[in-house]
């Protein structure tokens, strides 16, 4: 018996991250418009002090790792859907794995410097 093997079938558990990470975006995109819209303007103070509050932070960071394991994973789906030659689909894992972790990490360092 021949098994030809397409790529992997994650099933279940990313569609669920998917599903998850979505809703915490979106809760954490409600919560955002509903603080900048109450504020009558939008200046450098008010965005300074609407993150110099911890729970905005950890928020922001939530929404930010959220994003990142939405990204990948439909990026990678996409990656094994589409590009056959493995090497080269390696290598583009690896540089969108690289290049999301720059992102959280550069939240993280902006979140809290």
């Amino acid at each position: 018996m021949n098994r030809v093997v397409t790529g992997a079938h994650y099933g279940l558990r990313d569609w669920l991250a998917q599903r998850i990470t979505a809703v915490i975006m979106a809760i954490y995109s409600v919560i955002a418009v509903v603080v900048l819209i109450s504020s009558k303007s939008i200046t450098y103070a008010v965005w300074r002090d609407l993150f110099a509050q911890g729970w905005m932070r950890v928020a922001t960071l939530l929404f930010a790792v959220s994003l990142a394991w939405h990204a990948w994973v439909g990026v990678r789906d996409i990656l094994m859907d589409y590009i056959k030659p493995d090497g080269l689909r390696l290598s583009l894992q690896v540089g969108t794995l690289l290049v999301i972790a720059t992102y959280v990490g550069w939240t993280i360092q902006i979140l809290w410097r």
